[in-house]
């Protein structure tokens, strides 16, 4: 055994079995919050920094940025950019047959190759899809004109509510063939639907409908053929699956028990909060939670999906059931859960984004976060190219992969200045979160709210427990209403605090106006990056100052061996 001396306060080697302050972040990557950290029973910090396998990164980003590039700028320009990644993906391969780069440059050099090779793919299938879009024939249909439609609907949305004319809804949907004049034009294709009739909010996806539609521009480049204004109700509408029945007869029983058993404002929040339903948001609520960028929780998210996932998959560990078993059950509960908010392609997302996080948490393979992610962009991208100019795809990807690169650095930073764990959790989590989603919320609302961030921290606590108590809600209004009621009565409290914390929140006006669009989210970004520089730069300050103010070896080479400063080591 021989003995080292630590350097004054400063840190000693780290032992085999010792603990350290690693904050547990990654126990939240893909949202799962608190309660997969009951279901794994231990810290994800408690094993101090893993090393990230960021392979698959440049392949996921480059495949995203060529398909957004083929939607936004046109076919042209994403076959512009397939052709332009295979020629430099030839010229990097004859590179490698022909030994011209070596050593460490030569691994460097097969990641990029099979980056570009993927996305010259993914270039061409955006290209192709931007075209197919271009050349429909109900693109080429003058504004105005009136069609007779047969669609596929999607998930109806409502629309804010207008001073006159009444609220509108609106839903993106697949035409399945349209009627101008005589003749008729088969053939699918995605279009925006616009309607005023409230009749329309008892579709359900999947359904077939028939109406006549005043034919008008794209709102944006997203995939999407043309815009249709419907004119009055659906002439025909097709039968309902059971499973579509079952699903909305699930949803209207939970809300006739929130109305029962909840205030107003409650009663038309909760619903939002567990699957997505936001028709009976009262505008002021809305406002508030846009206000201090709380609308994340009034969309299905994959906050959702991991909470239930893993409150499944605790109840299993908790009997002791075979982990088969337990996983069986979950993916049950995903398919249900998927269902019941209705298999819309923002659903779909948040769906593999959960089990992601969850998945990568109960294996305890960590460092396989960031690949399921990438694998993840590269499946949903693939399959419905429209995702990659979708705010929402955007702003769930981002939040996933600060909670898992930068979260837990954070909270391990705030851990070494003296907070609570959990309280470093929290901020650690909401603020890396709030910093790679603001430019693009700014982008879309003009806006930067200065209380964002302890907003999320406060209503945290409750996100788990509403969550859980409106599903065990909803699985029971169908057996047994009044036992749904006396449920949702456990759930009073904690949307009390939900509503009170958005609404005092947004009361204090601290939010900053910005300019929308790219000019603002540029912005936005600049300044958050100056800002994280700034507190970085600071510590690294105050760590210089106390390294030169520790005692150091004496001129003869003697240390000071006191015994507060004394290490046995092997």
């Amino acid at each position: 055994m021989s003995e080292r001396r630590t350097d004054g306060g400063r840190e000693p080697r780290r032992m085999d079995g010792e603990g350290t302050a690693g904050g547990p972040g990654l126990e939240r990557s893909g949202d799962a919050g608190p309660v997969v950290r009951a279901v794994t029973g231990r810290d994800a910090g408690s094993d101090g920094q893993i090393a990230v396998d960021a392979r698959l990164l440049p392949a996921a980003a480059a495949c995203w940025l060529v398909t957004v590039l083929a939607v936004v700028a046109g076919w042209r320009a994403g076959l512009g950019a397939g052709v332009l990644l295979g020629v430099s993906s030839l010229a990097l391969g004859v590179c490698l047959v022909r030994g011209i780069v070596r050593g460490v440059v030569r691994c460097v050099v097969w990641s990029v190759l099979a980056a570009f090779s993927v996305a010259a793919g993914f270039a061409f299938a955006g290209a192709w899809q931007e075209h197919r879009v271009a050349a429909h024939p109900l693109r080429q249909l003058p504004v105005g004109s009136v069609v007779t439609a047969e669609l596929v609907a999607g998930d109806l949305k409502p629309l804010p509510a207008r001073s006159f004319g009444g609220r509108q809804w609106m839903m993106r949907a697949t035409v399945r063939e349209f009627r101008y004049g005589t003749t008729t034009v088969r053939g699918g294709a995605a279009v925006t639907v616009i309607t005023p009739e409230r009749i329309w909010s008892e579709l359900v996806p999947g359904q077939h409908v028939r109406f006549r539609a005043r034919v008008d521009r794209p709102w944006r480049r997203d995939l999407t053929v043309a815009a249709l204004r419907a004119q009055g109700p659906p002439s025909a509408v097709g039968p309902r699956t059971w499973w579509q029945s079952a699903a909305a007869t699930i949803r209207t029983k939970l809300s006739e028990s929130a109305q029962r058993a909840l205030s107003p404002d409650a009663a038309g929040v909760l619903p939002g909060l567990i699957d997505g339903d936001t028709s009976h948001v009262p505008d002021r609520v809305r406002e508030n939670f846009q206000a201090v960028d709380l609308t994340h929780l009034l969309a299905v998210s994959g906050t959702n999906v991991s909470i239930v996932l893993a409150a499944v998959l605790l109840s299993t560990r908790t009997l002791t059931l075979d982990p088969r078993v337990g996983a069986l059950l979950a993916g049950l509960a995903l398919f249900g859960f998927v269902i019941l908010a209705r298999p819309s392609p923002s659903v779909l997302r948040a769906s593999v984004m959960g089990a992601i996080a969850v998945l990568a948490i109960m294996t305890g393979r960590r460092k396989q976060a960031l690949p399921a992610l990438c694998v993840a962009v590269l499946v949903l991208v693939g399959f419905s190219p429209q995702l990659a100019v979708d705010a929402g795809f955007a702003l769930s990807v981002l939040a996933t992969a600060a909670l898992i690169l930068l979260a837990p650095e954070w909270t391990r930073w705030l851990e070494r200045r003296g907070w609570p764990r959990a309280v470093a959790e929290a901020f650690g989590v909401a603020t890396a979160a709030f910093v790679v989603t603001t430019p693009i919320i700014v982008a879309l609302t003009g806006h930067l709210s200065g209380v964002a961030i302890l907003a999320n921290v406060l209503v945290e606590p409750v996100v788990a427990p509403i969550t859980l108590l409106g599903v065990a809600a909803a699985v029971l209004s169908c057996v047994w209403q009044p036992a749904a009621v006396w449920v949702l009565h456990l759930a009073e409290l904690p949307m009390w605090w939900l509503l009170a914390v958005a609404e005092h929140a947004a009361g204090l006006g601290i939010s900053l106006t910005m300019p929308a669009g790219a000019g603002g989210a540029a912005l936005a970004a600049t300044v958050l990056a100056a800002g994280v520089a700034v507190v970085a730069l600071s510590g690294s300050l105050r760590r210089g100052r106390r390294r030169a103010a520790e005692p150091r070896m004496s001129g003869g080479g003697v240390a000071d061996l006191s015994p507060p400063t004394r290490r046995i080591v092997p």
